[in-house]
């Protein structure tokens, strides 16, 4: 099969530290891996991108066509993408600007990149900007993992950051909405794509932490300790609690605005509570059990052989 001219222009990115000849060379280039909305399969694409400041910006131009690119409708299933630029390669949360915030930052785009703006003129649709952020919460740093407890440790205190920084934008969100609701104001906007991307980001974290709990963690430490039978059946309950909450945000999340903010704000609350109870829980009863578990696994040794 003869090789795509995407494909050909992500091997020369990675093959030259980052650099392409031809139609890019000498422009900024990154590439985009998504996962895919309906497939759940990993697609790369080479975009440009424009630089505000730190913030690093893509635009769903497509050339100007008459619908968004994949891989727009794909970070809005999946915002946790990862970006290759140069040589360094990191994951960001790729959140679309809404209102006059899109519109400042595409005006800066098109005074970077003029081609932006004759994109533009050929649709009517409103090009997305999307801007790439951390993926880790506010103040996350990651500490040193030495231990199968370290690294769980050091998942619950990502996924609560996490938690805590949804929480809080929400909240700055419900306050903004206060203040517009006096005589004559403009209807308050509904749930912002940024708490959205954020939200959705850590429910599919938490959804992969508890699916390898069950599936590896927890069968590994009760072939050691069959005593804990009724712990495990205790975290058992709790994770399909907290999953029950998990699927009805994701359910409020599915659309791009989201119609019910006060349901949503209840639901995150509830779903801070149970989450941080069920942690404290699985910290109190099993993570003393991994300290001596060194992390990563050492590999396995390979198979003594005999005198050829």
């Amino acid at each position: 099969m003869p090789t795509s001219f995407n494909e050909t222009i992500i091997e020369e990115f990675r093959a030259n530290g980052g650099k392409v000849g031809g139609p890019f060379e000498g422009g900024d280039l990154l590439l985009l891996t998504t996962t895919g909305a309906r497939s759940g399969t990993e697609r790369t694409t080479p975009l440009g991108y424009v630089r505000h400041g730190e913030l690093i910006l893509l635009i769903g131009s497509a050339l100007g066509a008459p619908s968004h690119p994949d891989w727009y409708h794909n970070l809005l299933a999946h915002p946790v993408v990862r970006v290759e630029i140069g040589t360094s390669t990191f994951q960001a949360l790729a959140v679309p600007a809404e209102g006059d915030r899109r519109d400042e930052l595409f005006a800066h785009a098109v005074k970077r990149a003029p081609g932006y703006g004759n994109y533009q003129a050929r649709t009517d649709r409103v090009l997305p900007v999307v801007v790439l952020e951390r993926a880790d919460p506010e103040g996350w740093r990651p500490g040193e993992v030495r231990t199968l407890a370290d690294k769980v440790m050091e998942v619950h205190t990502w996924l609560r950051g996490q938690l805590r920084q949804v929480a809080a934008e929400a909240d700055a969100h419900f306050a903004g909405r206060a203040d517009r609701r006096g005589p004559g104001e403009p209807p308050a906007p509904s749930l912002g794509l940024q708490i959205r991307q954020r939200c959705l980001a850590f429910c599919q974290a938490l959804e992969f932490h508890h699916t390898s709990e069950d599936g590896h963690l927890f069968p590994g430490i009760a072939r050691y300790h069959p005593h804990l039978g009724d712990t495990f059946a205790r975290l058992d309950v709790e994770h399909r609690a907290v999953a029950r909450i998990q699927t009805a945000l994701v359910e409020l999340l599915a659309g791009i605005a989201i119609a019910e903010p006060d349901r949503f704000r209840a639901e995150l609350a509830q779903m801070s509570a149970e989450l941080n109870a069920h942690l404290d829980y699985e910290e109190e009863t099993i993570v003393p059990l991994l300290a001596d578990v060194p992390w990563p696994p050492a590999p396995p040794a390979e198979a003594a052989t005999g005198p050829s």
